[in-house]
């Protein structure tokens, strides 16, 4: 992820003063020469750090030009005026040597413990959503409690906020369980108190940055555990392992398909001031993955569900899992870190898994309501 602030070089046909260190309006003397593709000096462009160029050949091409030369000087003169010639001109390449063979495209993770770190991950999910439903829950909150971790401590360790930890930690699992219980509203009433708890819990510190830091827990709170629980929530439904299994096929299977197909196809950036290496085409492959699997799962999983519904749920899946995919690689360039954490071997963190499900988990959730009921 590069990103680039920095102007597109000097362009061929410019002509510029080797000596950058000259103004505007410098007369050069008759050892200065002139040379076509010297770096131009600029407030973008640092004087010291100009790279060193050789002369290349003047070419005594009029019409390219203009019908304007330059002598020996550096000084104008007009064409069919004799020529100077490099006696030394720049060898051409060997026509009888290999090119040199184009790199494999790389993947860019480690693919083997991605895999098996995901495979592991997903077993246990599995096993626990279909034998103990309240095993779930604390799975949920348990993740819930180390992605918080993870954010407050890059916080702190970047930008100097310091969040509590605390409060958030204990809120953000309680509203997991408030959301399993009580539904949305258990959820609501347990983020204000949970909002509550880390304006109190900062007052015991000196007010310097006071609100900086309680602003980051409010938005830490509402980012990790109160999304989380719409998880929660799709469980309390009679078919619930059935839909937290949808909405988690669902995502992984977009995030798939948007990284094999940009991997293999990708040419045109997406967002390359946020994520370079996600691309159009992988998006087209995230849509496309997500409305077959989503088509699939609401034909074979939901009760009363309609292919057809698939289709539109798998779409929104593609579009809130790579915005919550962007959002976070916003906050990762923001901190200037690549990794929220590295207890995933082959991931990274756990909010670097998060990413896409958090944002995704309250769409579903509203869309299976909308279609099949809330039982």
């Amino acid at each position: 992820m590069n990103d680039s602030s920095w102007g597109a070089p000097p362009q061929a046909g410019y002509w510029g003063p080797t000596d950058q260190g000259h103004g505007h309006g410098h007369v050069p003397s008759p050892g200065q020469a002139y040379v076509r593709g010297a770096a131009q000096a600029g407030p973008a462009y640092d004087a010291h750090e100009a790279p060193q160029t050789r002369p290349m050949p003047i070419v005594p091409d009029v019409a390219e030009f203009g019908g304007h030369q330059e002598d020996d000087r550096g000084v104008g003169r007009l064409s069919g005026a004799p020529v100077r010639h490099e006696t030394n001109p720049e060898p051409m390449p060997d026509a009888a040597q290999p090119a040199p063979k184009p790199q494999k495209k790389s993947a860019g993770r480690d693919l083997s413990a991605a895999i098996g770190v995901g495979v592991g991950l997903g077993a246990v999910i599995v096993a626990s959503l279909f034998i103990v439903k309240a095993v779930f829950v604390g799975v949920v909150a348990v993740a819930v409690v180390v992605g918080l971790w993870e954010l407050t401590k890059r916080l702190d360790e970047r930008k100097g906020i310091r969040a509590p930890l605390v409060p958030l930690a204990l809120g953000g699992a309680a509203m997991v369980v408030a959301g399993y219980v009580r539904g949305a509203e258990g959820a609501w009433v347990a983020m204000a108190l949970t909002a509550l708890a880390v304006l109190v819990w900062r007052m015991t510190e000196p007010p310097e940055n006071y609100l900086r830091d309680v602003t980051a827990g409010v938005f830490a709170a509402f980012y990790v555990p109160f999304l989380a629980t719409f998880v929660a929530m799709m469980l309390t439904a009679e078919d619930g392992p059935e839909r937290v299994l949808t909405f988690l096929l669902l995502t992984v299977v977009s995030d798939t398909g948007a990284y094999a197909v940009g991997w293999r196809f990708g040419r045109t950036k997406l967002a390359p001031r946020i994520s370079p290496g996600k691309t159009r085409e992988g998006l087209i492959g995230a849509v496309t993955f997500a409305m077959v699997a989503g088509a699939l799962c609401m034909e074979f999983l939901i009760d009363d569900g309609a292919w057809w519904q698939g289709l539109l749920l798998g779409l929104a899946v593609a579009v809130s899992a790579t915005l919550g995919d962007l959002g976070e690689s916003m906050i990762k360039r923001d901190l200037g870190i690549k990794d929220m954490g590295t207890l995933l071997p082959g991931h990274g963190g756990i909010m670097d898994r998060l990413d896409s499900l958090l944002p995704t988990a309250p769409v579903v959730w509203l869309l299976l309501v909308l279609f099949v009921g809330s039982g």
